[in-house]
């Protein structure tokens, strides 16, 4: 066998060898505790309104879906806006809620 060929032949036995599928044990799984969705406050005015924004933030936070500090000043706004609606101020309140959704990326 020319030296040509023999290196050919290493070359290709090497890689078949990497090819080879290496037995390994199966990724472990993970458990993902379920999440309770309650239902969300229904009715009109800024009361339900802030209300179902913020059981969608709550949500959010406990999915993973956004971060617990990003979370808490988002609850803040909201707290803001809800102090302005129990004062009367349904108009400044629903600005103060769209603010605060516009401002966190929620429609």
């Amino acid at each position: 066998m020319s030296r040509a060929s023999l290196a050919a032949a290493l070359l290709a036995a090497a890689l078949l060898g990497a090819c080879t599928p290496k037995a390994s044990a199966p990724p472990a799984a993970v458990a993902a505790a379920p999440v309770v969705v309650a239902p969300l406050p229904q009715g009109s005015g800024c009361g339900p309104a802030i209300a179902r924004t913020q059981a969608v933030v709550d949500s959010d936070v406990a999915t993973g879906n956004l971060n617990a500090p990003v979370g808490e000043r988002f609850s803040a706004d909201l707290r803001n806006a809800a102090s302005v609606c129990q004062g009367g101020r349904e108009r400044e309140a629903l600005g103060l809620l769209a603010a605060a959704k516009a401002r966190y990326g929620y429609p």
